[in-house]
C-alpha cells in the first residue's frame, strides 16, 4: 500500500486555559490513505474539531507526530506551515471565513494568486460555475445566502486542486436542502480530483457516505468502523 497521507503516532494536544493547563487530544494514533473518506464524530468536546486542526497544521501537537504528505507538521515553521497548506490543503469552516470586502469571486482567486496561478480568475470563475454560482460571482459575502457562502467556500478550498480536503461542520449552519448540496459538492470534489477527504460532523448521514468513521470520546479514539459493503 502506498504511504499514507496522514500518518498520526501518539498525537497529542494540551492548551493553557484560563483554568491551566487542558489536556484535549491522548495518544491518536492514525493513518489516513489517498482519496479515503474520513468522518470525525463524537459528543461536544470530544476533540473532533481539535485533531482536524492538528491534521491541519492549525495546532501542533504537543507529544507525540503528525504527518502530512510525508512531512512532519509537528516541527514545521508557521511559515514554513502557511505554504504547505496553501500548497496542498483546502479547509472549509463552520463559518464560512470569507473575506467580507471581497466578492465571490476574488475570494475564490486568493488562495490561486497567492500560490502565484497567472490563470487565478479564470479558474476561480469555473468553480464557481461549477458549484452553481456563475450569476454570483460579483456579489459580497453579505449579498449571499448562508448556503451559498458555503458553496463559495468550497470552491476556494477545491480551485487549487488540493491534495487534501479538510471540512469541520460543513453544514452545520445549514437547512437540510443546502447541507445536503454541500454534502454533494464535497464528495464530489474528492471523486474528481482523488482527494483526501476528512471531515468533523454531527450529522449521521453525512458520516455514514464516509470509508472511514473515526468516533471520539474524551480526546481518544473510542472506535474506528469501516463503511458497509
Amino acid at each position: 500500500m502506498a504511504d499514507p497521507v496522514f500518518s498520526l503516532k501518539d498525537a497529542a494536544l494540551s492548551l493553557d486555559g484560563n483554568a491551566g493547563r487542558v489536556d484535549i487530544l491522548h495518544g491518536i494514533s492514525l493513518d489516513v490513505h489517498k482519496s479515503e473518506s474520513l468522518g470525525l464524530v463524537g459528543p461536544s468536546g470530544s476533540g473532533k474539531s481539535s485533531l482536524l486542526m492538528l491534521m491541519g497544521g492549525l495546532e501542533r501537537a504537543t507529544g507525540g507526530s503528525v504527518e502530512a504528505l510525508g512531512h512532519d507538521l509537528t516541527h514545521m515553521s508557521e511559515d514554513a506551515l502557511a505554504r504547505f497548506r496553501r500548497s496542498h490543503m483546502g479547509v472549509v469552516f463552520q463559518s464560512f471565513h470569507l473575506i467580507p470586502t471581497m466578492t465571490a469571486l476574488e475570494n475564490v482567486a486568493t488562495p490561486l494568486e497567492l500560490a502565484g496561478d497567472r490563470d487565478a480568475f479564470d479558474k476561480a470563475a469555473a468553480e464557481l460555475k461549477h458549484v452553481g454560482l456563475a450569476h454570483r460571482a460579483d456579489h459580497y459575502p453579505a449579498q449571499m445566502s448562508g448556503g451559498e457562502q458555503q458553496r463559495v467556500a468550497l470552491a476556494r478550498a477545491a480551485a487549487p486542486r488540493p491534495a487534501i480536503l479538510l471540512a469541520d461542520e460543513p453544514t452545520g449552519n445549514l437547512d437540510g436542502a443546502n447541507g445536503a448540496a454541500i454534502i454533494d459538492m464535497l464528495f464530489d470534489l474528492r471523486d474528481r480530483h482523488g482527494a483526501t477527504l476528512v471531515l468533523v460532523t454531527h450529522a449521521g448521514d453525512l458520516a455514514e457516505r464516509c470509508d472511514r468513521v473515526i468516533r471520539l470520546a474524551d480526546g481518544r479514539i473510542a472506535r474506528m468502523d469501516r463503511a458497509a459493503e
